[in-house]
């Protein structure tokens, strides 16, 4: 694997969907501790560099109106499932956010639809975006799949991310976004940026 750079006054750290009650399940092939930490790291990295950090998270108004309810063979969830806790969209401890960070609430997938992420980005001068959360294969990879058709470049941290299975991940680590982006290791990021 080639080395790589990352010029943090054009680059963003995106980081999806770490919050409480989706770091709560259970994550494969990286526990969302490790996730978290990895994440962390490099998030701190980033802030230390005054680059762009952007916490991603999903929240719906409490009647769940604004929720996709879709006819599906295997739904997250129904108009009958329990309601979420109260506390099921706060961001980890471990994440933040810190002064400075942007915030975005999404209600789907995708953290591009129907939010300002690209605005926001696009007013900060970012080219690169490196993304990171849970779950790899879901609100990672819409969000990917978004920024990818709309010119960002992409940088994918492998340890920074998990899902639901192990091959739910390993499908969309090793055969979408290396078409779309690069995969990298937290180390690697962390080296880029100027730290061992």
């Amino acid at each position: 694997m080639t080395s790589f750079e990352i010029d943090p006054k054009t680059s963003a750290l995106v980081l999806i969907d770490l919050q409480k009650g989706i770091t709560a399940r259970t994550t494969a092939p990286h526990s969302s501790a490790a996730v978290v930490k990895n994440a962390a790291r490099i998030a701190g990295r980033f802030r230390t560099l005054a680059a762009t950090v952007v916490l991603v998270h999903v929240d719906y108004s409490p009647d769940l109106r604004d929720m996709l309810f879709p006819e599906a063979d295997s739904p997250l969830r129904t108009k009958d499932s329990p309601p979420l806790p109260k506390d099921w969209a706060e961001f980890v401890a471990g994440i933040g956010p810190r002064e400075g960070d942007v915030i975005i609430t999404k209600r789907q997938w995708g953290a591009f639809y129907g939010t300002d992420l690209d605005l926001q980005l696009r007013r900060r001068g970012i080219r690169t975006i490196l993304l990171g959360g849970i779950a790899t294969n879901m609100g990672v990879e819409s969000t990917a799949r978004d920024a990818f058709e709309r010119g960002y470049e992409l940088i994918f941290v492998e340890d920074a991310m998990s899902s639901m299975t192990t091959e739910w991940h390993t499908f969309s680590v090793t055969q979408i976004f290396p078409r779309i982006g690069r995969v990298r290791s937290t180390e690697d990021v962390l080296a880029a940026l100027g730290q061992s």
